[in-house]
């Protein structure tokens, strides 16, 4: 297992299914890196509370909001135009490195927001993918089921 987060969910994000997944989770309007948060966080025990949920939300929605989503707008914006433009596709690629970047910065914060909270404890996997996933207006179930599935290696 990880230690960081950081270091967690690239290698989760780099299991079998769960790009895809956590692309259609976002494309939901999932933050996916609460949802990375809270694997991380049930692997090593920290139980799930309402408290913590919004204590996690509360760092996670204005950066997401504020720094994420804009660079992915802009870099999605550009997508079909860039095919085109050899110009404005290095500038994309750029926007895409700086988005995660940002990604990685929000998981940083995520994980100092965590950082005192004691470990075996856990409250099970469900509890924190179902806070991370409270505010969906629609839930793809079978995306959240790979999560689910990379992060305890079962089916």
């Amino acid at each position: 297992m990880s230690s960081d987060l950081w270091s967690f969910s690239l290698t989760t994000y780099a299991r079998p299914g769960v790009e895809p997944a956590c692309l259609h989770l976002q494309s939901a309007g999932i933050n996916v890196c609460l949802l990375l948060c809270g694997l991380w966080l049930e692997q090593r025990g920290v139980a799930c509370n309402e408290q913590r949920l919004q204590q996690l939300r509360n760092v996670a929605e204005p950066w997401d909001a504020d720094v994420v989503r804009p660079l992915r707008a802009l870099r999605m914006q550009w997508k079909a135009v860039a095919t085109e433009d050899a110009e404005l596709n290095r500038l994309r690629e750029q926007v895409k490195t700086l988005e995660l970047e940002a990604e990685r910065h929000l998981l940083l914060r995520l994980e100092r927001s965590a950082q005192g909270w004691p470990q075996c404890e856990g409250t099970g996997l469900s509890a924190w993918l179902e806070g991370g996933t409270a505010n969906a207006a629609h839930l793809p179930r079978d995306a959240l089921h790979q999560l689910r599935v990379a992060a305890t290696g079962t089916s």
